[in-house]
């Protein structure tokens, strides 16, 4: 199964490819996504992503992980949560989100076990 293409990103707004929502974050793995919720895990702009975050798409079996800070990179990614992925054997991109969408779908075009989380705003 394949990652999907992120379709477009504009602020506070992500579409992916084989589904009909729109997101605000999202996270993105083979065969799959969804909106990343930081509620869901107490996250904030900072400290950032957390493992917590990371760890439904990290079981999907990517390879690469790439995060997604925000248009003008306001999200931290703490150094332990780079080191989670690491120990997890992943190798981990940390990029403003336009740039971060473009990195995700390149390595989606090259037939990567791809995966993301995106912060589409601040």
């Amino acid at each position: 199964m394949s990652s999907p293409e992120i379709a477009s990103l504009s602020w506070g707004q992500m579409k992916v490819h084989g589904s009909a929502k729109i997101y605000k974050d999202c996270k993105v793995w083979p065969g799959g996504s969804r909106a990343w919720d930081w509620r869901e895990t107490g996250t904030e702009h900072s400290p950032g992503v957390q493992p917590a975050d990371v760890e439904e798409v990290v079981e999907k079996g990517v390879q690469i992980l790439v995060i997604g800070r925000g248009m003008s990179e306001a999200l931290k990614v703490p150094p332990s949560t780079v080191e989670y992925l690491k120990k997890k054997g992943i190798d981990v991109r940390v990029l403003q989100t336009e740039m971060a969408v473009k990195e995700y779908n390149a390595l989606v075009t090259q037939g990567i076990r791809v995966g993301g989380v995106f912060h589409s705003t601040c």
